[in-house]
């Protein structure tokens, strides 16, 4: 079974940081990322990937349209299996605050710590193994 990660963010090199810091996950297949440029193509994909397949969602949460804080109870009404991680540069008490009522699992500040971020999806591929 491949087990899929969706990374949801509007900057375009997001995906090629991602894939560099991934890149030995992804080469041996331990799993699957991909990506959304918005939130309503993120609730698309997630929709999309049924199953146990779909272990995390990792989504910015400052985006044009329709941001990571107001996709978050969309998607989890919708998939409540699938945790949901917020991502932003912003980690004041209020954004955490918020995401966490939102239904977030947890929230990761800017600049990623790729090492937190590792031991997350260990747990998450544990979880679904």
């Amino acid at each position: 079974m491949s087990v899929y990660i969706l990374v949801v963010d509007d900057e375009p090199d997001v995906e090629t940081l991602f894939r560099q810091q991934f890149r030995r996950e992804l080469r041996a297949g331990r799993f699957l990322m991909e990506f959304a440029a918005s939130a309503p193509a993120a609730i698309e994909r997630a929709m999309e990937l049924r199953d146990p397949t779909l272990i995390l969602i990792l989504s910015d949460i400052n985006m044009p349209g329709m941001s990571g804080l107001e996709m978050l109870p969309e998607v989890r009404a919708r998939r409540p299996d699938v945790p949901v991680i917020m991502i932003t540069a912003y980690g004041d008490a209020d954004t955490r605050r918020t995401a966490l009522e939102r239904g977030a699992e947890g929230l990761l500040t800017k600049p990623i710590d790729f090492s937190v971020l590792r031991q997350e999806i260990d747990t998450r591929l544990g979880q679904a193994a």
